[in-house]
């Protein structure tokens, strides 16, 4: 079941920073450009995923804070689960002399590739409460572990 779990996920050939990259990226960078970049060393705002796996389910948690369930879309083709998001935000302020204007617009998107044949494709879910996007994605019966038995010999 391991070999299940890498396939959904992504690899990297650094997945944690070394510690003189970490220093060496800090005072390298614009401290007051924050830019898109988080702090992540991908200079992205792609949010952090992790991957669960139990008995009954591979678990798929977002972590998206200040997003709300209909900012979010979930599609799954053949064996590829996309989940993206996309916010848009206009404030627009009227003064006697100016105004002010603004735009604010972020998405993501990611990908996964799920291993053919072990997950129930028509049972998928997907919940977004307290800033997580959880989606389960349940297993088919098939490769569900099995309690041992004894077997009688003739």
């Amino acid at each position: 079941m391991e070999d299940l779990v890498m396939t959904l996920l992504k690899t990297s050939d650094r997945a944690i920073p070394t510690f003189p990259s970490f220093f060496d990226s800090f005072f390298s960078r614009d401290l007051m450009d924050w830019n898109n970049s988080n702090f992540s060393t991908t200079n992205s705002t792609l949010p952090a995923v992790n991957i669960r796996e139990n008995d009954e389910s591979f678990v798929i948690e977002v972590a998206a804070p200040g997003l709300a369930k209909e900012n979010f879309k979930v599609n799954l083709d053949r064996n590829r689960l996309v989940i993206s998001s996309e916010m848009r935000d206009e404030k627009t302020d009227n003064f006697k002399k100016y105004s002010r204007r603004e735009f604010s617009y972020q998405s993501f998107e990611r990908s996964f590739s799920l291993p053919e044949g072990t997950v129930d494709s028509e049972n998928i879910s997907a919940k977004y409460a307290d800033g997580i996007l959880l989606v389960s994605l349940p297993k088919r019966e098939e490769i569900k572990p099995k309690p041992a038995r004894d077997i009688e010999i003739l």
